[in-house]
């Protein structure tokens, strides 16, 4: 039987060698996370084994959730335990492995400029979230979106796309899968969704009892960073024009 593989290109080699760099350290310190394997890393390409299988569907939050938690728990034990939120970590070559808050403090000011926020009252507010939420163990964050798992027929579930890496806390991963789910199926029942922050803290604690504290309150901080940060990609790659939570006024309960 012929082997069948995925090549996906890039603009650019450094961007080859994030992406690779970003697969192999998934592979060594997030076990539980399922991917296909590199087999050719080319000058402006990377080459997988094809998996045959669909995109994660509403009815896979709760599997999706439970593997996320072990695996953020899992590199926590692994290599994230001493790295803090707001500096970057290092992979072992030396090179950036990039923070939670400066990443996303660019892309916030970035939503103003382009629109998805009317003022810079709002920016404010949501800049404040950031720095509120940036506490607590680190996890990583891979943009765990619906594409970005491949179900295959027999339940198996393989984790693609390894272009973007950045530190995030706890919950931040499992907020973004919520939200494009939302974008792409519609709402979700609110049940589900405790459900889903229920058995990702169950797998997380498994590793170390403070990992699974994420409460629903902090899981709809995140959604709310989550509306704003993904606003430009409403009506592309599937998303529906659906806005997913916003922000509390501050001092609401």
């Amino acid at each position: 039987m012929r082997l069948r593989h995925f090549t996906k290109r890039y603009e650019a080699p450094g961007q080859v060698a994030s992406a690779a760099r970003h697969h192999a350290w998934l592979t060594e310190h997030a076990r539980p996370l399922r991917l296909p394997a590199l087999t050719v890393v080319g000058p402006r390409s990377l080459t997988y084994e094809w998996i045959d299988g669909r995109p994660a569907q509403a009815e896979d939050l709760l599997p999706l959730a439970r593997m996320l938690g072990d695996a953020h728990g899992a590199a926590w034990g692994s290599d994230l335990r001493p790295s803090s939120l707001n500096t970057p970590h290092r992979f072992q070559d030396g090179t950036a492995f990039g923070d939670y808050i400066g990443p996303r403090d660019t892309a916030l000011r970035r939503r103003l400029e382009q629109g998805y926020l009317p003022n810079r009252s709002a920016l404010h507010a949501m800049l404040g979230l950031l720095e509120k939420t940036a506490e607590g163990p680190t996890a990583f964050y891979k943009d765990s979106n619906p594409r970005n798992f491949i179900i295959t027929e027999a339940g198996d579930i393989y984790t693609v796309d390894t272009d973007d890496l950045t530190l995030a806390p706890m919950g931040y991963d499992l907020a973004k899968l919520i939200a494009t789910l939302v974008l792409t199926y519609g709402p979700l029942p609110a049940p589900a969704m405790d459900a889903a922050l229920l058995a990702y803290n169950e797998a997380a604690e498994r590793h170390h009892a403070g990992l699974g504290t994420t409460d629903r309150r902090r899981l709809d901080d995140f959604l709310a960073l989550h509306a704003v940060l993904t606003a430009p990609y409403i009506g592309r790659n599937g998303y529906l024009d659906i806005w997913v939570p916003q922000p509390r006024p501050r001092g609401s309960a």
